[in-house]
């Protein structure tokens, strides 16, 4: 199969390849939690970047955890992304979509408090953000991910993606300045079928790539 990888590190290696022109800009690597922590770390560590993660959480169709039909992402204040269309097709209502973004909130400060130990994002504004998840299916969680960087002002946001679903990818096109993804498949059929290995992050298993690979000042990395 033309876009299987062994495992997210295998993907994130091959994803650092293409991205080594950008080690001179001393970027910062921000990753989707938890599947992306496991790609963006052999980024950061090939580009001697620093990597922390952007807490977003997908909102699931109702009966269809897996569908995301909107996304909050982390900020002040934070932010929720919503699909239209599939909310519509799917029956999940204004109802619906508070109850589930308080409780994406409650998993967002659990994880800050857990990764971050309570710290918000270090800034980011000036510098080359690479972003970085295992895949991407809607695009509605990365969506509200890139749309919580814009009042961080960064210099340039670059995306980083092992797979991802074309039409998806076009629609986030213009959020971004330059797109790095190995593989758009014609027939994409979710993101963990295009892996070999596609186990269940643990919590522990972040935490362990962000203490080895995190720097809580960044200053000097400019």
């Amino acid at each position: 199969m033309e876009s299987t990888f062994t495992d997210r590190r295998q993907a994130g290696e091959r994803l650092a390849d293409q991205l080594g022109d950008l080690r001179d800009r001393h970027p910062v690597v921000l990753a989707l939690p938890r599947g992306g922590v496991l790609v963006a770390a052999p980024i950061a560590q090939r580009l001697q970047a620093p990597l922390d993660v952007l807490l977003v959480r997908k909102i699931g169709a109702p009966g269809q955890p897996e569908l995301a039909v909107a996304a909050v992402v982390e900020g002040q204040p934070p932010h929720m992304v919503v699909d239209e269309a599939l909310c519509r097709d799917t029956g999940a209502d204004a109802r619906y979509l508070a109850d589930q973004e308080r409780d994406a909130l409650k998993e967002i400060e659990r994880r800050r408090a857990l990764y971050r130990h309570g710290r918000l994002l270090p800034p980011l504004g000036g510098r080359t953000v690479i972003v970085v998840d295992d895949g991407l299916a809607t695009g509605t969680t990365m969506k509200a991910a890139l749309r919580g960087l814009r009042p961080a002002q960064p210099a340039a946001v670059i995306l980083a993606l092992p797979v991802a679903a074309a039409d998806s990818l076009t629609m986030l096109a213009r959020q971004v300045d330059r797109i790095v993804c190995l593989s758009q498949p014609s027939w994409f059929r979710g993101v963990g079928a295009h892996y070999l290995d596609f186990h269940q992050v643990p919590d522990a298993e972040v935490q362990h790539f962000l203490a080895v690979l995190k720097r809580t000042d960044w200053s000097n990395d400019r």
